[in-house]
């Protein structure tokens, strides 16, 4: 074999520690150059001011780069060697508000032993960031995205608890608003005052001609009691876009200086140690006239370079998109086409959450098979879903006329009416305990609020104190577990659900709430019931020791990563829904029974989309098998392979 011979003219390669910041900082520039520039050339290309704003904008990163901590830029060089760490099968989400969960910041680190109970390595602090007095929607109105809710704690405290949790192995979500701010905001007050430069940051008309042109097209985000997306402020004696709440002014994403100075937030926020930014009402933020001004393509060259924006400057960060739309509309924020690897990390599959309800109501996943396999890649490059059963917010039933359409007799609004009423516990025969979140007379569209167990049917078998219609709720809880823990992307635990607590109506005993019963699935955590729960007693612990026991498997099971394709299967029986994890060492069939009765498949049907194996990898045993048919129990959960 020839010896290698080294040119001794050759300067020395250089080895990590010899690679000065700026010299990182160059490198990381480099790498990301294309990915930031294209899209902002084709959003901002045409202005004057573009050479400057692209000379800010290097400015700003190295800026924000030199701040950075040296233990955030150590970790900044982990993630460089390993970019797919959040794509991990052992990755697992827990979310909460800071308030409802542990009374403050700090109290959060009293909690770090039962998060790691249940095998959690990301915490998502619901809205945090200092928000509007009053009603905020939830947090989602903010004034200062450099403070902390100072009911909360301070911005040196949210550091503090980020590196602690960090040391301990988690990693930190936290919102960051990108469609509007709080009229309340420093740039919204000089705004308001007359300052033409920061009118240019929202926008701003003079009189209601373009805003009742603009509103032909568009939608109302909640016609209950924010009608319409324009306000009228006389003491301006303008108009302001407005698409969520009156005190909530859209930004004017058009000019680049509100990029410049949301790009300089995100990077603040991630050098105090949020290692997630979870970037709120992204499909908003580009307007144009004609359109319902959702989904644009500019959306995804602003998401793009927001992304590429973090990767120089914080690249050990990475974007979870919010964008609760169509099936259609959804995948592009994971990257397609000249986007794909380029766009969100994470996006939530609000599709796999709503077909789960509706294969529930039904106990046929033929819709749910249809409109997965339809729509939705078996992976991405880079990227993966945030899989979830329940959330904060409502449930909108995403279900559309062209899905709807694949079968006889079931319209897309007839099916998204039924489900309304069905989850409020209107349609004879509803196990579900909700209420309807938002009606639109106009339009007939109608959401729902409620608990993950209380729309599983938990609270109404409580009262009837039927043990029978008890199992079966804790079942249906069980089955959805298994569900966004074996699909692709990171399960998200919403606070309080892993220990079975139902629907909280004292919100409305509280002025600031009684007009948003969302907050009825947002209750204060329940640290003796979630006691009763680590000690396995009661209902509660069933569903906490079913979701640990489901999450210990996730985790040993390489099978489930995010960078396995998820292939869906179409079965002959539409009880059961499944799809394929396809393994290095085995391929791991997931079958979930969505009926109350015993389903029966034939092995073949399996074997003939990949099946390796018979063993049951999630009740660590064999499956049920007799004569060439797999039985699966009334909503039951098979890992077969």
């Amino acid at each position: 074999m020839a010896k290698a011979v080294r040119n001794k003219d050759a300067a020395p390669a250089p080895s990590v520690a010899s690679i000065d910041d700026d010299r990182l900082f160059a490198m990381r520039l480099e790498r990301s150059r294309a990915d930031l520039f294209e899209p902002l050339a084709r959003l901002y290309g045409a202005d004057a001011g573009y050479q400057a704003f692209t000379t800010d904008l290097v400015a700003l990163l190295k800026r924000r780069w030199d701040e950075r901590p040296a233990d955030l830029k150590t970790l900044d060089l982990a993630r460089d060697f390993n970019p797919d760490w959040f794509l991990s099968e052992k990755m697992v989400a827990y979310v909460f508000y800071i308030d409802r969960f542990a009374g403050n910041l700090k109290g959060v680190l009293d909690h770090v032993d039962y998060l790691k109970e249940l095998g959690v390595n990301y915490v998502h602090f619901m809205p945090c960031l200092k928000p509007r007095p009053g009603d905020s929607d939830g947090g989602y109105s903010v004034m200062d995205y450099r403070s902390i809710n100072p009911d909360l704690g301070t911005m040196d405290e949210f550091r503090d608890v980020a590196a602690a949790l960090r040391a301990e192995g988690m990693s930190v979500c936290i919102d960051l608003v990108l469609n509007h701010t709080a009229k309340e905001h420093e740039w919204a007050l000089k705004a308001r005052a007359g300052d033409a430069v920061a009118q240019s940051y929202y926008w701003v008309f003079d009189t209601d001609e373009l805003p009742k042109a603009y509103e032909r097209t568009l939608v109302e985000i909640f016609p209950a009691n924010a009608p319409g997306n324009f306000t009228f402020y006389p003491d301006m004696g303008k108009w302001v876009w407005t698409t969520f709440n009156e005190h909530q002014w859209d930004l004017n994403w058009s000019n680049p200086r509100v990029f410049l100075e949301v790009v300089d937030i995100m990077l603040h926020l991630a050098n105090q140690g949020a290692e997630v930014l979870r970037l709120d009402a992204v499909a908003f933020m580009w307007k144009r006239m004609g359109t319902n001004c959702q989904n644009l393509p500019e959306v995804h060259d602003i998401l793009q370079a927001l992304r590429a924006a973090t990767r120089v400057a914080a690249s050990a960060v990475i974007h979870k998109e919010e964008a609760i739309v169509s099936p259609r509309d959804l995948v592009p924020y994971l990257g397609i086409g000249a986007h794909a690897g380029r766009e969100g990390n994470l996006a939530y599959h609000n599709n796999l959450m709503v077909q789960y309800w509706s294969s529930l109501a039904t106990s046929d996943t033929a819709l749910m098979t249809h409109t997965l396999s339809a729509h939705f890649p078996a992976s991405f490059r880079n990227a993966s879903w945030a899989t979830y059963i329940r959330c904060h917010d409502d449930i909108g039933w995403a279900i559309t006329e062209e899905d709807a359409g694949a079968f006889p007799n079931m319209t897309g609004g007839g099916h998204r009416q039924f489900l309304a009423d069905f989850y409020a516990g209107r349609f004879r025969g509803s196990f579900a305990r909700g209420d309807i979140f938002q009606e639109n007379p106009a339009t007939g569209d109608r959401r729902n609020s409620g608990a993950f167990a209380s729309l599983a049917g938990l609270e109404a078998a409580l009262e009837a104190g039927d043990d029978a219609l008890i199992d079966l709720a804790v079942s249906r809880i069980l089955l959805g577990y298994a569900l966004i823990a074996s699909f692709s992307g990171i399960p998200l635990l919403y606070m309080g659900d892993e220990i079975a607590l139902l629907n909280d109506r004292s919100y409305l005993d509280d002025a600031s709430k009684a007009h948003d019963n969302r907050w009825m699935h947002r209750p204060r955590m329940d640290w003796e019931r979630a006691a009763n729960a680590q000690r396995g007693e009661w209902v509660e612990g069933r569903v906490f020791n079913g979701v640990k026991h489901i999450i210990g498997r996730r985790k040993a099971m390489p099978e489930f990563a995010a960078t396995v394709p998820t292939r869906i299967i179409r079965l002959a029986n539409p009880a059961v829904f499944a799809f394929m994890r396809p393994g290095d060492v085995r391929s791991i069939a997931c079958l979930f029974n969505f009926t109350a009765h015993w389903q029966s498949l034939p092995l073949d049907s399996l074997y003939g989309n990949g099946l390796t194996g018979t063993r049951d990898w999630l009740a660590e045993g064999s499956a049920n098998i007799y004569n060439g048919f797999l039985h699966l129990a009334p909503y039951q959960a098979i890992w077969l392979g």
